[in-house]
């Protein structure tokens, strides 16, 4: 009896491990699917410089790749695709969509590491407005964005909200950056908004590659050039006097033979370079493990620039440098720092008369061997380093596809297939 029973439970055995395996392989086809959809998905996607015959479409991914927008008429007919301004792999992407028609709807889908991708089960759409003559005024607003190390941000969206409009670039491969505010149109598109060089107030916000943010208020008639801004910091620049120069930047329209073809403009020399505007500390990371209690702290910097140094630890070490005409700082503290965490703080007053600092946390392991031991994910930390919670047409990215059903129905049929053999089997044994 027991030998004729052997079947069913070999029967009932594989039924349980085959959907065991099942239901295991379909969870894990869609954990990998949302991971990988996640990394390239488009974030934050803004709809700037509306005017009557183009518009533009920025966005953001946590993976570096390329992109494109694929737009049309209508919502079932999306057969126009246009790539990047700057077709290489990147973290930022723009796309300037030409040629259209006015006073006209338009749907698009963002492209984005080969997969598209809607507005959560729904097109995008954007509105053409109506064709209007040349603005009466031209106002330029330019600038510089930095690393916070002090480099060049390279493709850095650039967005400058001014009148209830939103107009945006990407920073070119020295950082710099060049808008022309004049050709903001009102909320309707039926104009132009009404720019007073004193009293109209600019809102920047630079979107950096990898999250990093920038925000700053000023006024037109200081911001050509703009203070150079550094991506982590919030700045106030309403209170700068008036640019000295009045020169406007040269558009750089074609791009170098061999080279591929950049957004944004050449800033004349006026603006200083990144190394003349920051002070940067380029001896330790952010939460690097120091082997020594008497760390030599250097950078750069603009030359005779007075810097205040404040260690805190027990006790609390404050000194003053100032940066020598090379532009290179180093300083030592007096007295040696006890083992454990410590904060340097970096303060100074650029050439505006701002108040700027620069924040880094260390911690100081006394041993023998090098000076420095770099920890991983280091990165520096610029103070203030708040970071803003409005972000203009902002959407959130589209749900990721669920797994599919074809695995689920062949698993069912198997199931039912073993049961009905199983119950054969029994009944068999019964008789």
């Amino acid at each position: 009896m027991n030998k004729k029973k052997i079947p069913m439970i070999i029967g009932l055995f594989i039924l349980m491990a085959g959907l065991a395996l099942g239901v295991s392989l379909i969870s894990y086809r869609q954990v990998f699917k949302i991971g990988a959809s996640g990394e390239t998905s488009p974030k934050d996607v803004r709809i700037s410089n509306v005017s009557g015959s183009s518009f533009t479409i920025s966005w953001t991914t946590d993976k570096a790749t390329t992109g494109a927008v694929k737009y049309g008429l209508k919502e079932s007919s999306l057969g126009n695709i246009e790539k990047e301004e700057v077709e290489i792999e990147s973290f930022t992407h723009l796309s300037k969509l030409t040629g259209l028609k006015a006073n006209t709807t338009y749907f698009f889908k963002v492209i984005s590491g080969g997969k598209d991708y809607d507005n959560n089960g729904v097109l995008w759409q954007v509105k053409t407005g109506l064709p209007i003559a040349e603005p009466e005024q031209n106002i330029i607003i330019s600038g510089n964005i930095l690393t916070p190390t002090g480099n060049p941000a390279v493709n850095a969206i650039v967005y400058i909200s001014v009148g209830g409009n939103l107009l945006s670039t990407l920073t070119s491969q020295n950082g710099s950056w060049l808008i022309p505010v004049s050709y903001a149109r009102t909320t309707d598109l039926s104009s132009y908004v009404e720019i007073n060089p004193a009293t109209t107030l600019l809102e920047i916000t630079v979107q950096g590659g990898q999250g990093e943010i920038a925000t700053a208020q000023i006024y037109p008639q200081s911001a050509n050039p703009t203070p150079a801004m550094i991506l982590g910091q919030v700045y106030d620049f309403k209170n700068n006097p008036p640019s000295e120069t009045s020169d406007l930047p040269g558009a750089s329209l074609e791009a170098p033979e061999g080279k591929s073809q950049q957004s944004g403009f050449n800033i004349p020399s006026q603006i200083a370079t990144p190394s003349a505007q920051s002070v940067t500390l380029e001896s330790i990371d952010e939460g690097e493990t120091v082997n020594t209690i008497t760390p030599e702290f250097f950078g750069q910097g603009p030359a005779n620039t007075n810097l205040t140094i404040t260690v805190e630890s027990d006790p609390v070490t404050t000194d003053g440098v100032q940066i020598p005409q090379s532009g290179e700082w180093k300083w030592t503290p007096p007295q040696g720092l006890s083992e454990g965490s410590h904060k340097i703080t970096i303060t100074w007053k650029d050439v505006q008369g701002i108040t700027r600092s620069l924040v880094r946390n260390f911690v100081v392991q006394a041993s023998e061997g090098p000076a420095y031991e770099a920890t991983p994910s280091a990165t520096l930390k610029a103070s203030p380093s708040a970071s803003p919670t409005a972000s203009p047409s902002a959407t959130l990215p589209p749900v990721p596809d669920a797994g599919v059903l074809t695995p689920t129905l062949i698993l069912s049929i198997m199931s039912i297939g073993v049961i009905a053999f199983s119950f054969f089997l029994w009944k068999k044994a019964e008789v």
